[in-house]
């Protein structure tokens, strides 16, 4: 890990999503072939990237049913509890609606929907992410969106992975289709003769997914331009070293750019941390990909005091942010902490406990967006809509203010249409 003493961090530039227009062009490609041909280019894409053959994309009960005889021991109860408390702390998200009388008979408010329908996509291939259908779709679910559709990439034995698979199923989910890359953004933008059209398109992905995200934005809405996973622990001498490798590594394996930061005032704890990382790298399964994350992206910045490393965290403004301070400390730090996506506190608190199971979401804003971003949540998947039910006597106190304001903006028309009302 490079140690950082005069608190420089150029590094984050490297992180920034440099695309090639080789890229940008082949995405572009993609999402205007599958909005003229539909049907025949996912499955043309299909063949091509996932080397698997499909006439129908849509996932059956069948492959449903496998999918619970396949999967280990304990893990549909797991995916159930985990589920339950997404949902728990999603729910107390809700917003309401509200009207209030005015003194003039005015009424004035604030209607909120939900949106219609909405595209959860899931990462897949070798790999399975049941986490991220829950985090995905839970809080579309309860703000009430009807339509929640779910895509996959579809694996070796043309399927969806298991996992994925189950989590859908047990928080009720039926649109569930066989469709990954640029590809399945697209279907879910511009729909299919299979594939429905959604409002908002939600989930991680690789850098294509990023590019056709941004690309279909505008006709759908996005959560946001997702990059590589990040975590930043701010730590004193009080904390165990070993716990804060691991919750290093835990992040550093995601992928070769994830980023791995430890802010602290100690350099002994610094150079325990880095001690302990060096044995636990050897016994990861993705060893090469956290190796390389944490050579380039893993960093220890020393701080004189914990307050500066406070200021530091603010200035990453990290996706996932892990206090550990002595308790005595911890809420005069908290208070001084602006800018983090997700904010685990206390030595038990580790990251994972975000990821999968305690309830708050885990699709996080990355690179530097927690400075003006939140995590996914009920609020994004419903819109607001103001009401004004003006009353006559409001209309006559108030007409010429409106219509000099109008007139004072060059807008004759807006003007005359209070006026029009006063003739009367």
């Amino acid at each position: 890990m490079e140690w950082i003493k005069n608190q420089e961090l150029k590094f984050l530039n490297k992180r920034k999503l440099n695309v090639s227009s080789e890229r940008e062009k082949a995405v572009r490609e993609i999402i205007a072939n599958v909005k003229k041909s539909g049907d025949a280019a996912l499955r043309e894409y299909t063949i091509k990237f996932d080397n698997v053959i499909l006439e129908d994309f849509k996932v059956t009960k069948e492959e449903i049913d496998s999918a619970y005889h396949q999967a280990p021991k304990g893990i549909v109860d797991i995916i159930k509890e985990a589920a339950a408390n997404i949902k728990a702390f999603h729910e107390k998200q809700k917003p309401e609606s509200w009207l209030e009388v005015q003194p003039d008979g005015s009424i004035l408010g604030q209607r909120v929907t939900p949106l219609d329908a909405v595209g959860v996509y899931v990462p897949g291939g070798t790999a399975a992410y049941p986490s991220s259908v829950l985090m995905g779709a839970i809080p579309a679910l309860a703000a009430g969106v009807e339509k929640v559709v779910i895509v996959s990439p579809p694996q070796e034995n043309g399927t969806i992975a298991d996992g994925v698979l189950i989590a859908a199923n047990e928080i009720g989910l039926t649109d569930i289709y066989k469709v990954g890359g640029a590809q399945a953004i697209a279907a879910l933008a511009y729909g299919t003769e299979t594939m429905p059209k959604v409002d908002k398109i939600v989930g991680p992905g690789n850098q294509y997914v990023a590019l056709a995200k941004r690309e279909v934005f505008g006709t759908v809405d996005i959560d946001s331009l997702a990059g590589p996973s990040e975590i930043v622990v701010l730590a004193d001498d009080s904390a165990e070293p070993n716990w804060i490798a691991a919750d290093l590594l835990s992040q550093a394996e995601h992928d070769p750019m994830s980023m791995a930061v430890l802010v602290t005032p100690s350099e002994a704890l610094g150079k325990a941390v880095e001690s302990e990382m060096s044995n636990l790298l050897s016994m990861l399964p993705r060893k090469e990909i956290a190796e390389r994350s944490i050579k380039d992206f893993g960093k220890i910045i020393l701080v004189e005091h914990l307050e500066d490393g406070a200021e530091i965290v603010n200035q990453l403004a990290p996706e996932h942010l892990e206090i550990m301070v002595e308790q005595k400390a911890e809420e005069r730090i908290l208070k001084a902490i602006k800018h983090a996506g997700a904010i685990f506190i206390g030595s038990y608190s580790t990251e994972p406990v975000g990821d999968y199971f305690a309830g708050p979401n885990h699709i996080i804003p990355t690179n530097g967006t927690a400075k003006f971003g939140s995590p996914l949540s009920v609020e994004s998947f419903i819109k607001r809509s103001s009401m004004i039910r003006y009353s006559r006597e409001a209309l006559i106190e108030n007409a010429a203010k409106i219509a000099g304001f109008a007139r004072y903006e060059g807008l004759e028309a807006h003007a005359r249409a209070i006026e029009a009302r006063l003739k009367r």
